[in-house]
């Protein structure tokens, strides 16, 4: 086949699989869709733009998306207005307890619940789809815009371009996000066309001997105009998301060497070749290229003015955007609303910290459906991170071999400023030799800094909030894949990723998106029971495994349930692993019957239905112990008081506290000579490897012993303060001991007991607290620098420690 008809393939496949995910993927189950699709519904039905809160328990719908640029959502808007969707708040019904972001093994990983009785071809079903699909098509752009960027990079390579299209059209997290509600839809095909048309700007040099035009008064050349469409193209980018304003730099660095261009072939007299992106000259003495210093100011001047020719659509297009930003939030971004409902983390990540979350971020760029917690398996993933591995590496080689193909033009006997001004000609040379490549760079690179920004503040390590430089991260990554090798292996090479990329596409939808959102089958649990929860469920069965834990551990829970008459309100199930001393739950699950997919409203008379419960015992837990395994059910639209269903035994008598003690699961202590041993890791090498709270259970004014055992990995030169505190909620000490230690002094390798006493405040409310520890220093300025606590994985988090719970009586 031809390579047009290879690239209609491509296209054809890429809108046949967006369709499969568009219609197998449940509307509102598309990461941030349930936020994207009310602000589309928002303006379709004649509303004027939300104005933003700071208080993420008052936000509307739509959430942070408020604070998002809007034109994505006036076009759904624009293609949905007709369709009625005063249904939304009906069919958007939310799972409370979903487990966003996080991949479980027991379910409730849907974001919202399904009722199967709704029409999907009305309503607000209705027009979400047909923002999905029209997301399709914006997708199908986005991979054309691949294969031209690719081309520029490579003109004489068909099997890069193509491959970077494939690769661009196959990669499963892309198809997942395009066939969903989500303004990156429009933002990626807008950054690619912006990069393409830079990249033109010097590749095709409408710099000189350009064509005049007339409009009204004003004549302007075709330079200009097309600088004024890169504005047109740059101004619908950042009115559809603030992630593209890295096209700002590689504007006016384009620009600067377009401009560049034009004083150099006006003073040498000689006109360029041109192929593509690559850009030949005749032959010609090094000092054609080189021009007076003076030139260079003007070539700036010039430059800048071009800038801002630029900037006149990108104004009139977004500037009332930003504008309002400022006026009604004080942000230019208006990020501080978006932060506020969003939320932060605790405390600015590190680099390092950020590196920690790498295997996530990787995960999310290749594909991670749902509300990020539908995984594929994890060899897909370990072969696609090798693909990575070896594109890297294969760049470097990639460049060497383009660079030792390049000569720098050298002269003898030159003076100072001479030389300086050969080495820039050189410098110019060489970026415009190489400037499609150069640009796919630079862009790339300021998409990946911007959302190391964000995600230092916010949790935010996601690949998929890269893919506003999809394009060119896809050519690169296939340029290092295979540019430096020879033509055959190359197209073989990415014939194989290209087809492994297409199966796995092609397989998600149906081995592991909508699989996730088909309630379970599962074998009725062994031990029966008869315990009636109101007049309409009853507990018929149960089981756990297994039958004795130790901290660190988890216990499977088997419930089976059976709906006698209907039932109009949703009930959640609670299973609670408590400890009879604190009265509290240490382990605890709350879900929807079947996984959390089927709300109680929904089951029908006389079903059975059988739901598992993965309960982690936390490795912080105080054994021996023997922990209570109690179940019930309760309203969550009635919390915080959150109403229970009254329970009744076999015997048709009320059982207390509204929940049932199905069994007692003894907590065995883990053996050692150190109570309660743990391995909590902080910075500077320190290990929490035990502790001993005595009482767990006081009173008001009386105190608490705790110790503390510290190992230290490494020898530290400064000595630490450790601290302990009795909290509640609003961070309110009721108890606290700051004790500074020698630590410089302990040796590494041995367990070290640090006692503290914690004496409760005689006004302390009867209730359970949380005791937290953890070490610090003071600074020269007298700040407190607290130890972050590093997670078994490497990763930095919080700066102290939630070690158990006290209760207070």
């Amino acid at each position: 086949m031809t390579e047009k008809r290879w690239l209609t393939l491509l296209l054809l496949l890429f809108v046949l699989l967006g369709g499969v995910y568009a219609f197998t993927t449940p509307i509102f189950e598309a990461s941030d869709e349930l936020w994207h699709y009310p602000m589309v519904q928002h303006l379709a039905a004649g509303n004027p733009l939300p104005v933003q809160v700071f208080d993420p328990a008052q936000a509307g719908p739509w959430k942070q998306e408020a604070s998002q640029p809007p034109l994505y959502y006036y076009l759904g808007a624009a293609l949905t207005f007709w369709i009625d969707t005063a249904d939304m708040e009906t069919v958007r019904w939310e799972n409370p307890h979903v487990d966003n972001g996080i991949i479980t093994s027991d379910g409730n990983i849907n974001l919202t619940i399904h009722n199967p009785a709704w029409n999907p071809w009305q309503g607000t079903l209705l027009a979400a789809r047909l923002v999905r699909l029209f997301s399709i098509l914006l997708g199908a752009a986005t991979v054309y815009l691949t294969y031209r960027i690719a081309r520029e990079v490579e003109p004489d390579r068909p099997e890069i371009r193509l491959g970077a299209a494939a690769v661009n059209a196959f990669l499963p997290m892309f198809i997942f996000i395009t066939a969903s509600v989500n303004n990156d839809n429009l933002a990626i095909p807008l950054a690619s066309l912006a990069i393409l048309l830079l990249i033109r700007v010097v590749g095709k040099q409408y710099a000189v001997n350009s064509k005049q035009y007339a409009v009204s008064r004003l004549r302007i050349t075709d330079y200009g105009l097309r600088w004024l469409l890169i504005g047109v193209v740059i101004g619908l980018a950042v009115l559809t998301k603030e992630g593209t304003f890295g096209l700002f730099p590689i504007a006016l660095g384009t620009a600067f060497i377009s401009q560049w261009q034009k004083m150099r072939t006006r003073v040498s007299g000689e006109p360029l070749t041109h192929h593509a992106s690559r850009i030949t000259h005749p032959r010609s003495p090094i000092t054609d290229y080189r021009l007076p210093i003076t030139d260079y100011g003007r070539i700036l001047l010039q430059s800048l003015l071009t800038f801002l020719v630029m900037l006149l659509p990108v104004v009139v297009i977004a500037g009332w955007w930003y504008w309002r930003n400022i006026r009604l939030y004080g942000d230019f971004l208006g990020w501080n609303a978006f932060i506020a409902v969003l939320g932060q983390r605790a405390n600015p990540a590190s680099l390092f910290q950020l590196w920690s979350e790498r295997h996530g971020f990787l995960m999310s760029y290749w594909g991670l459906f749902g509300g990020v917690n539908v995984p594929m398996p994890a060899w897909i993933y370990a072969l696609l991170n090798g693909v990575l591995v070896v594109s890297v590496v294969g760049f470097v080689a990639y460049t060497i071999q383009r660079l030792r193909d390049w000569e720098m033009e050298r002269l003898d006997n030159l003076s100072i400023s001479q030389s300086l001004n050969l080495l820039l000609a050189n410098l110019l040379r060489f970026v415009e030799h190489f400037f499609a490549l150069i640009v796919c760079l630079l862009f790339s690179a300021a998409v990946v800094v911007g959302l190391i920004q964000w995600a230092t503040t916010t949790w935010s390590s996601q690949g998929r909030l890269v893919f506003t430089a999809l394009s060119t991260l896809t050519t690169l990554l296939v340029v290092g894949l295979v540019g430096w090798l020879p033509r055959r292996p190359a197209v073989w090479v990415m014939v194989g990723l290209s087809s492994f990329l297409f199966v796995v596409a092609a397989l998600a939808p149906f081995l592991w998106i909508r699989p996730s959102y088909q309630p379970p089958r599962y074998e009725p649990p062994s031990r029966q029971t008869a315990v009636t929860f109101g007049d309409g469920l009853k507990l018929v069965g149960y089981e756990w495994s297994p039958t004795a834990v130790q901290p660190g551990e988890t216990v499977w829970v088997t419930l089976e349930w059976e709906l006698l008459p209907p039932v109009a309100r949703n009930w959640s199930i609670f299973v609670h692993l408590n400890d009879p001393v604190l009265e509290r739950p240490i382990a605890q699950r709350d879900m929807f019957h079947g996984q959390g997919l089927r709300p109680t409203s929904l089951l029908s008379p006389g079903e059975g239905i059988v739901t598992r419960h993965l309960l982690a015992v936390p490795d912080t837990a105080v054994a021996p112990i023997d922990l209570e395994l109690t179940v019930g059910l309760y309203d969550y639209a009635t919390c915080p008081a959150c109403e229970r269903l009254p329970v009744t035994d076999g015997d048709g008598l009320p059982v207390q506290e509204n929940a049932v003690v199905l069994a007692s699961v003894p907590l065995t202590a883990v053996p050692g000579a150190i109570p309660n041993p743990i391995s909590v890791n902080f910075e500077k090498g320190f290990t929490l490897v035990g502790f001993e709270l005595n009482p767990r259970r006081t009173t008001v004014g009386e105190t608490a012993e705790l110790t503390l055992y510290w190992q230290l990995n490494q020898p530290v030169t400064a000595d630490y303060t450790i601290f302990a505190q009795v909290v509640d909620q609003d961070t309110t000490r009721w108890a606290a001991q700051d004790l500074a230690v020698p630590t410089s002094q302990w040796p590494v390798g041995t367990a070290q007991p640090v006692p503290l006493t914690l004496t409760l405040n005689p006004e302390t409310p009867a209730d359970v607290y949380p005791l937290i520890i953890g070490l610090y220093t003071l600074s020269e300025t007298g700040e407190f620098q607290r130890l972050q606590r590093i997670t078994p994985d490497g990763r930095p988090t919080d700066n102290f420690l939630q070690l158990t719970l006290l209760r207070v009586d």
